[in-house]
């Protein structure tokens, strides 16, 4: 089993918790970083760790910042780093400037496409001008990073994105994610922790990390009828096909 998107470098002991991943059988994490420190650390993390992999980008909210982009195309250079992101739009919190988003965002799509990596996507309140940048700009491999846009889901299938679901699709009222996650088709269907946040409903008050990407895959195993643990080992199959992995 995999966690294909897990903010490592946000936990307060990453090290134990890749350990207690393994312990329950998630054999493989995929660690983001959103920053500049934050991609350091996670360099850090998958130079430290043989089953832990990367990802890295400037997230929206910092799109206002001025930071130097000029050093991602020799992240993605790396060995273990395999995509950019996350990266998207964010017109819920608006932290950044929307004009400042959609310039980072391109920018990034240009990065990616020239490295040849997959592109993780953050879109919250923003379906529109997500769905019309990646067509204008990127024809490689999208995952949609912990899906909350049941609206999407009917382009996502179309275009052959990857559908990721996070814990909060376990939550009692999410009934409409649950049903979207029983309509994504199996070899498109992801799940990640996005740990250390969206704790799903079992753990729900604890600090979340990748051991519980097996209550979101037993809550998705569950809304589409099949057993978890094959499930599971679909998952893992879809995002070693996404994003490359060994």
């Amino acid at each position: 089993m995999i966690d294909t998107h897990a903010h490592l470098d946000a936990l307060e002991d990453a090290e134990a918790a890749v350990a207690r991943a393994r312990d329950v059988g998630v054999t493989r994490v995929i660690s983001i970083g959103t920053d500049p420190v934050s991609w350091a650390n996670t360099l850090d993390l998958i130079e430290a760790h043989e089953d832990v992999y990367g990802v890295v980008g400037l997230h929206p909210h910092e799109a206002t910042l001025t930071f130097d982009l000029a050093a991602l195309p020799r992240l993605l250079g790396h060995p273990k780093v395999v995509g950019l992101g996350e990266i998207g739009l964010d017109y819920y919190r608006d932290y950044a400037p929307r004009d400042a988003q959609a310039k980072v965002f391109i920018y990034q799509l240009g990065l990616a496409k020239e490295a040849q990596l997959p592109v993780v996507i953050h879109n919250r309140a923003a379906d529109e001008d997500t769905v019309s940048i990646l067509r204008q700009w990127f024809d490689g491999i999208v995952v949609l990073h912990c899906f909350s846009s049941v609206a999407l889901l009917d382009e996502a299938v179309e275009q052959g994105w990857y559908v990721s679901f996070a814990g909060n699709v376990t939550y009692k009222n999410a009934n409409d994610l649950r049903v979207a996650a029983s309509a994504v088709p199996a070899e498109r269907l992801l799940a990640e922790t996005d740990c250390p946040y969206l704790s799903p409903q079992p753990v729900r008050g604890k600090t979340n990390e990748p051991a519980y990407v097996v209550h979101t895959v037993a809550a998705l195993a569950e809304a589409r009828g099949e057993d978890a643990e094959a499930l599971g080992a679909q998952i893992d199959a879809n995002a070693t096909e996404a994003f490359g992995l060994p």
